[in-house]
């Protein structure tokens, strides 16, 4: 339940803080009148992610095992895209948030387009709740547990709209700066698991080489699909499964906060190993920028530099 919280939480956050923004501007500017609608399309926005989630679980039901694994490897991939995509538009757009918000609104009602503001609304919280449901969904085709991983996303929502409701009534001062921070270091290390499962999907749906396929190295005294070093590339990197039982709590809590799982192959290994290093790099350089040259140093610089001179 730990990741899904944290995942119900910051998206759901994320939503309040979007909402709250709209509300607050619409009263400041004496425009109640025009609220119904806006909740009109944050409304619709939370019925579509619903929607989606529930056809996403129940559709695949009619499908060939080859054909789920396929579906789900394919939409763990957009759901890693999306969650991504997120993570640096968040870290870019943050400061800005608001301001563009408010724009946004100001010019529909200049416009007089009233249902350019349903629009606003669905939108605003459209891409939070479809990048939470295809994240949840992927994470529950992984997890196996289906209830616990959805009541953590509950709880996770839950607390992220009290967060807002305080934080728009101004009874809770929050960093909101390193709260994202931290929570977008976290999701780039579940959109990492979800990647790796996501291979190993595509592995299981024949899409990929793997250990499932016939591209895979066997070991000549067993006959079994061959582990570590002669396993390479497409082999087992590992199998850890008499150590640590795939379905015990050590390997579901270590699956859903890195990604690890008893039993990986090369190709997930590499995937998960090589999105964290990306990514991770590049998170890190727009949440920890380095700082420019203190004010002394750039002091002491200048006299040299009109000496040189």
């Amino acid at each position: 339940m730990l990741a899904t919280i944290l995942i119900g939480l910051r998206e759901g956050l994320e939503a309040a803080l979007v909402i709250g923004i709209l509300v607050a501007y619409l009263t400041r500017i004496d425009r109640r009148d025009v609220l119904p609608r806006m909740w009109m399309g944050v409304g619709s926005a939370a019925v579509l992610s619903l929607v989606i989630g529930a056809v996403l679980t129940f559709g695949a039901y009619g499908l060939t095992f080859q054909a789920q694994e396929l579906v789900g490897g394919l939409l763990s991939l957009v759901a890693v895209a999306m969650v991504t995509w997120m993570i640096f538009w968040m870290q870019k757009t943050a400061r800005t948030l608001k301001k563009s918000l408010e724009g946004g609104l100001a010019r529909a009602l200049a416009e007089g387009g009233l249902w350019a503001i349903v629009v606003i609304g669905f939108v605003s919280v459209a891409r939070e709740g479809l990048e939470t449901t295809l994240l949840l969904w992927s994470m529950v085709q992984s997890f196996g547990d289906a209830p616990a991983a959805l009541l953590g996303a509950l709880i996770g929502l839950s607390t992220a709209a009290l967060l807002g409701w305080l934080l728009a009534r101004g009874m809770l001062n929050l960093d909101l700066r390193r709260f994202f921070t931290w929570t977008g270091a976290f999701l780039v290390i579940v959109a990492a698991g979800v990647l790796a499962y996501a291979v190993h999907d595509l592995q299981e749906a024949g899409a990929l080489p793997g250990p499932f396929t016939a591209a895979a190295p066997l070991d000549p005294a067993t006959g079994a699909v061959a582990i570590g070093a002669a396993g390479f590339p497409f082999g087992w990197a590992f199998d850890l499964s008499a150590t640590i039982p795939p379905g015990g709590p050590l390997a579901v809590v270590l699956q859903a906060t890195v990604g690890f799982m008893p039993q990986m192959s090369w190709l997930q290994v590499i995937t998960w190993a090589l999105y964290i290093i990306v990514v991770g790099a590049f998170f890190a350089r727009g949440a920890f920028p380095r700082r420019s040259a203190t004010p002394a140093m750039a002091a002491a610089s200048v006299p040299s530099a009109q000496g040189a001179s």
